[in-house]
């Protein structure tokens, strides 16, 4: 299978714009990365189950060595954020590996529909942003809380192929008394841990069936070389950034770029 200069642009350019929002947001980037992959690789005649399972799969592996770049600047400025974000990643690392499984028995459609909703929420979430205040711990910081966490995030972490930081800074945030900054620090810690489970049951469940070429499982070696080597830098200038600009008019302008992309995996746009 033989691909045209659009396509390896079209890799370079979903880095830099993930790699962006990942540093930015404290997030993985997969929100991007999986849309974006998978209108590319149905673009080139993938067939649509396989581009969604690999745009999952290879969205998974990007984000280990792009949340880590985010981490490790965020950790430059904040203190106390590889703790909590480690002890929350080892039970991610448990739910993501479930969650990578159990999307590989499922119809593109599915998964397309409920990618769908999960963007629309982070777009409407992002959209009605408001200055944030720092809100009061509902509970504590401890065992419990942190394995049901660290589950339930990684768990839709595999299933979506996303880093899950888009849950776990709500989580953090308006229930466990997290500020913003210290949320987003931590999301990049768990992140990088979580997908590390996810990428590896996607390698798993796809070895000896993926067609596609330069592939572990569903993982495109390609298309992780291409889209990592923009993403990793790309994401500490991100992290940067989300220490200096206007938190609520970025995530503005993210929610609406993000309900575009909502609507179309919806099939509400063409």
């Amino acid at each position: 299978m033989m691909f045209g200069i659009e396509y390896y642009i079209g890799l370079i350019l979903i880095g830099i714009v993930a790699g962006f929002a990942s540093g930015l947001l404290g997030v993985g980037g997969g929100f991007l990365i999986v849309p974006f992959q998978y209108f590319l690789l149905k673009y080139v005649g993938v067939a649509p189950d396989l581009a969604m399972l690999i745009s999952l799969g290879t969205s998974l592996a990007i984000i280990i060595p792009t949340a880590s770049s985010g981490a490790y600047k965020h950790s430059q400025k904040l203190d106390n954020i590889f703790g909590p974000g480690i002890k929350l990643g080892i039970f991610g690392i448990i739910g993501s590996f479930i969650g990578g499984f159990v999307a590989a028995g499922l119809s593109s459609r599915i998964l397309e529909i409920i990618f769908g909703l999960l963007l629309l929420f982070i777009a409407i979430r992002n959209i009605l942003s408001r200055d944030k205040k720092e809100n009061p711990a509902r509970f504590d910081f401890n065992l419990i809380t942190i394995a049901l966490t660290g589950l339930f995030v990684g768990f839709f972490s595999g299933l979506l192929g996303i880093g899950g930081g888009i849950f776990l800074i709500v989580i953090l945030t308006m229930l466990l008394g997290f500020s913003m900054i210290q949320a987003i620090g931590t999301s990049s810690v768990f992140i990088s841990l979580t997908a590390i489970g996810g990428t590896l049951s996607y390698i798993i469940s796809g070895w000896g069936i993926n067609t596609f070429p330069l592939s572990l499982g569903y993982v495109s070696i390609v298309n992780f070389i291409l889209i990592a080597c923009f993403s990793v830098p790309i994401a500490q200038v991100g992290a940067k950034y989300a220490h200096m600009l206007p938190e609520k008019r970025l995530k503005q302008v993210f929610g609406v770029v993000v309900l575009y992309i909502a609507l179309k995996m919806l099939g509400v746009l063409p």
